[in-house]
């Protein structure tokens, strides 16, 4: 609260507007309040990531809500200042966001501030949700025991609370009082069932209606992966109950906005980093012979092939001694790709445009033509193209990136499993404030340098 009031006093008395201090106390009590009735101090979102949209609307609340007051009691300040002084508002929320929300990550990292779950599912199955949730650690879940259904061993590790049996039994009591006794010796927070062929709908549903009498919050997985939660709509015709997803967004007002912005930007980015393209472009010519752009050959948008543009940070003859280091078995990268930490075709210039990433920035180039995005995937190569799968095709269902989810996780570090798992998280769960997000975490990236090579 402290951090928006003292910007908007500073305005106030700057400007000589009257009774600054009770304008810039109302203001930011009104700001807490806001937020506070619109669910953002809530347990479940405090501290979770997002919000650009969120914190902006209740901007535009506020501004209702204090013009309506100076309506009331006659305060007279002029529009134009006290829109300057509630500017600081949204800045400081989002800055005590980003904070608040890098504190959470971090704390769950070393098991703390997640909630203690129970999965009851069947083994085969249990095993997929603990090895899911086990390689991430940005949640909020830590899985403390499994209760399977049958008979069949478990790989994951975990232990083994309860078991329940391959058939439905005739009553509550049996089902419950195994599962109520996991969760009393595991401590267990929350209850995470997995539904399958042993584990019903009714049966389910008998077993809620115990949890719920004991107090035992009850989760239950739809086995859809990687959808983001603004896709998902909740309904239940006929009591049944169902998951609506939204298909991506592939059309509309957000997807035009970020062809402008797009666009804008590498216009913005090529004028004004035409001084360092100079300096880039006699350094790569002074130290090697060949040409200081290198043109290659990648795929875009539903496969369509376009050339790319990066400044050279390699030999001339790169590409024709390639084929050589392959048969070496030069490659570290476990996909389609190929990647060499120490590729000794890569010059000593080349290498700080690298760890840099200042060689990617020809390719503003190729956003200004429309053939990339400033935010995307991976452009891959054709040979790798041309060994995809349908999976792997899909990352092709949006324009490649100049930098994207593959960057700002590892890059090169990253195996091809998960730089494939981030492309198509990208691909189905687009939006214009996840773009914005990548951007300022690309930052980030650049300066830790982490897997640029």
């Amino acid at each position: 609260m402290l951090g928006v009031a003292l910007p908007i006093l500073l305005v106030l008395r700057n400007a000589g507007q009257p009774h600054p201090l009770a304008c810039a106390v109302v203001a930011a009590g009104g700001w807490s309040a806001v937020r506070a009735l619109r669910g953002r101090y809530a347990a479940d979102v405090l501290g979770e990531g997002g919000g650009v949209l969120s914190v902006f609307g209740d901007w535009l609340v506020l501004l209702g809500v204090l013009a309506v007051l100076r309506t009331a009691f006659g305060e007279i300040v002029r529009p134009v200042l006290a829109l300057a002084a509630l500017a600081a508002a949204p800045l400081v929320t989002l800055a005590g966001r980003k904070g608040t929300h890098h504190h959470l990550i971090a704390a769950r990292k070393a098991a703390r501030s997640v909630s203690r779950v129970l999965v009851i599912g069947e083994p085969s199955t249990a095993d997929h949700v603990v090895g899911h949730l086990a390689a991430r650690t940005e949640h909020a879940y830590v899985v403390v025991g499994v209760v399977p259904v049958g008979n069949a061993r478990l790989q994951c590790g975990v232990p083994v609370a309860a078991r329940l049996g391959p058939v439905a039994p005739a009553g509550l009591a049996e089902d419950a009082a195994a599962v109520l006794r996991a969760a009393r010796e595991q401590d267990a927070e929350l209850v995470l069932v997995a539904p399958g062929p042993r584990l019903t709908a009714e049966r389910i549903r008998r077993l809620s209606w115990a949890l719920h009498d004991a107090g035992l919050p009850l989760a239950v997985l739809s086995g859809v992966v990687d959808v983001a939660v603004r896709r998902v709509q909740v309904d239940a015709p006929a009591g049944l109950t169902m998951l609506h997803i939204a298909p991506p967004l592939r059309r509309g007002l957000q997807v035009g906005l970020k062809s402008a912005l797009d666009r804008t930007g590498a216009a913005l980015g090529l004028l004004l980093l035409a001084p360092l393209f100079g300096a880039v472009a006699l350094a790569i010519k002074a130290t090697s012979p060949g040409p200081v752009f290198h043109r290659q050959t990648r795929h875009g948008q539903n496969c369509t092939p376009f050339t790319m543009w990066k400044f050279r940070t390699m030999v001339a003859d790169a590409e024709a001694r390639r084929a050589e280091l392959e048969h070496l078995g030069a490659n570290e990268n476990d996909g389609l790709m190929f990647k060499m930490r120490r590729d000794p075709r890569v010059t000593p210039v080349g290498r700080l445009l690298r760890r840099c990433s200042l060689d990617e920035l020809p390719q503003l180039v190729n956003v200004l033509r429309g053939d990339m995005s400033l935010v995307g995937p991976r452009p891959p190569l054709p040979d790798e193209v041309a060994r995809y799968d349908e999976v792997e095709l899909r990352r092709l269902a949006v324009k490649p990136g100049i930098t994207g989810l593959w960057q700002v996780s590892g890059r090169s570090d990253l195996s091809w499993d998960e730089t494939v798992a981030l492309d198509l998280r990208y691909v189905d769960n687009w939006s214009l404030t996840g773009d914005v997000d990548v951007m300022a975490r690309t930052v980030r990236a650049v300066v830790d340098g982490r897997g640029a090579y």
